[in-house]
């Protein structure tokens, strides 16, 4: 029997899948997803089996058809596979680039035999044990029954509890934020008796067959058999979307392989996302801990009479003079804006419909960012309008507060090596990362965060405190601000995020934000010719700014159908479904 073979190469710029015959002596070897090479215009490349043909569905003839030349790996399952067109559509894409993210990172001639262990015991909300599925978790029981939900969890929970009850239907995919996460909970796992594969490095193991099967983003396209749930830990993470094109989210993965599997999903975390709520509807539980967060102090800045020339207000001076005290003070200052505030109340001009900073462009206007409203140049608090810009002064910040504290101050950067006798260090965001403990975190101008002109400005915000709280489980997080009743911070001092949630999710409807609509935003040399492809389709709206397109559709299948329509130019082009930082 003769059987034709679709592949899609492994060649960049190269999306059109061909026809190859399945030679007799490779067939056993050769399924759907299977990494083979192939001869492609006169030298041979790899690819991927993207399904098996009888020769009347090829539509060309056989004699005319090219040999597959080797069986290099095992690859992706079926299941996968047609995960992966799905997702070429929806975020308008080769296939390659999802192919490579799903393959393992070294050939892998044949699977090993599985290693499923016998169902073991699950701490429940009470604290006992059960062995059988009757008595899994009653907490998550009701979100396994309705295809899983979201878990709302304390910022210092490890997300193990939810994972091992997920474990308990049978053999479950995890992901998290990032490998070093994924290993640590990997061994929680071990510890309790199950099976464990940490992707990429045991991709064979996972595709074998094993209990869990995590890592990080990546992760979400592991081949699982017998797949009975996933689980996305921290599904807030910014990590967990693909910044490069095709800008792909693993909650947005797993969710529809989910439900493609008929499995239940859950989705932790202790600040849920807009989209993850919507998604969920009323299938949200929260844990007993999900109100437990460290202490939070805000620092007026309005109160300091050094506001707008320094950021070592005179309660940091106080802190860092504490020598008992391990303290990291986090400022973000890469590719963020300028704030611009009244000189009379010293309050900052935002946007009076969406909330967001706004930037000052000329002497008499206003304009903001995110939602795209002009306004003259007035103080909405006291109509005064003078206004001043709140100038951050990064160069000299790391001798300031070493004059302050009295004692070394040092910089992190992410190849800096720590310094054990330091005690005060000073960086971004990427400093979070790279302390294990301390005693206080502090955020020196939260502003940039919160007043930011990016539609996700407050969950990235909360993505930040989340991480700055997880230092300090017995310690405070410090946040300096001009905005100290900001709907973001009064929620997290308060534990209760519901009245954030409300106010979010109305702000992105009435906006027509995801997820309550389609975003894509295109830049590079080629974006006028899409532009202008686009000015006439009825499926989407188009808005030009200065370097980059951002085009509006009411769902993400009309985006995709319009994007994927056009003719790609020569130029080059970058295309964002759903992007990041818009």
């Amino acid at each position: 029997m003769v059987t034709v073979a679709r592949v899609v190469v492994d060649v960049t710029g190269v999306d059109k899948p061909f026809d190859y015959l399945v030679p007799e002596v490779l067939a056993p070897r050769i399924a759907v997803g299977t990494r083979v090479r192939v001869a492609l215009h006169g030298r041979e490349v790899p690819g991927w089996v993207m399904a098996l043909l009888e020769p009347h569905e090829a539509g060309v003839e056989l004699d005319r058809l090219l040999p597959i030349r080797k069986v290099s790996s095992v690859g992706p399952s079926s299941e996968v596979v047609q995960l992966i067109e799905w997702a070429s559509h929806r975020w308008a894409s080769r296939r390659r680039p999802f192919f490579v993210s799903a393959s393992p990172s070294t050939n892998v001639a044949s699977l090993h035999a599985s290693r499923y262990s016998p169902q073991r015991a699950v701490p429940t909300a009470q604290g006992e044990l059960s062995s059988t599925r009757s008595d899994q978790t009653p907490l998550f029981a009701d979100l396994f029954a309705r295809g899983g939900g979201v878990v709302r969890v304390g910022p210092l929970v490890s997300g193990v509890d939810v994972v091992l009850a997920a474990a308990a239907l049978g053999p479950t995919l995890v992901v998290a934020p990032t490998v070093v996460r994924a290993r640590r909970l990997a061994a929680e796992f071990r510890r309790a008796g199950r099976t464990t594969a940490v992707l990429p490095d045991d991709w064979a193991a996972a595709a074998s067959g094993v209990d869990i099967a995590i890592g990080a983003r990546s992760a979400v396209w592991a081949s699982v058999p017998r797949l009975t749930a996933l689980v996305v830990i921290d599904e807030h993470d910014d990590t967990l979307q693909e910044e490069r094109a095709p800008t792909w989210h693993a909650r947005d993965i797993a969710i529809e392989r989910a439900q493609r599997a008929q499995v239940p999903c859950l989705l932790v975390s202790p600040v849920p996302t807009v989209a993850a709520r919507q998604w969920a509807g009323d299938r949200i539980v929260a844990t007993a801990d999900a109100t437990s967060w460290p202490p939070m102090r805000i620092v007026d800045r309005n109160s300091d009479e050094r506001w707008a020339s320094s950021l070592v207000t005179s309660e940091l001076i106080t802190l860092l003079r504490d020598h008992s005290k391990r303290v990291v003070c986090v400022l973000n200052v890469k590719g963020r804006a300028r704030a611009v505030a009244c000189d009379a109340c010293r309050t900052v001009a935002r946007c009076e419909a969406c909330g967001a900073a706004v930037a000052q462009f000329d002497h008499d206007t206003f304009a903001c960012s995110r939602c795209g409203l002009h306004r003259p140049v007035v103080c909405l608090a006291c109509g005064s309008q003078k206004m001043r810009a709140i100038r951050i002064g990064i160069t000299r910040l790391r001798d300031e507060l070493e004059a302050a504290a009295g004692r070394q101050v040092q910089e992190v950067k992410p190849t800096t090596t720590l310094d054990p006798a330091a005690a005060v260090f000073v960086g971004t965001e990427a400093v979070l990362h790279r302390i294990d403990r301390a005693d206080a975190v502090v955020f020196l101008d939260l502003d940039a965060e919160l007043l930011a002109p990016r539609f996700r400005a407050s969950e990235q915000t909360l993505d930040l405190l989340v991480h700055g709280a997880r230092l300090v489980p017995n310690g405070e997080v410090v946040v300096q601000t001009t905005v100290p009743h900001h709907e973001v911070l009064v929620a997290v001092a308060s534990g209760d995020l519901t009245a954030h949630h409300a106010t979010e999710t109305e702000r992105r409807r009435r906006l027509g934000l995801p997820p309550f609509a389609a975003l894509a935003e295109v830049s590079g040399a080629g974006t006028k010719s899409i532009t202008d492809q686009l000015a006439s389709s009825l499926l989407v709206q188009v808005s030009a700014g200065e370097d980059r397109v951002l085009v509006r559709a009411a769902n993400w299948d009309d985006l995709g159908e319009a994007l994927r329509s056009i003719d790609r130019p020569k130029e080059r082009v970058r295309i964002a479904v759903d992007p990041p930082r818009a």
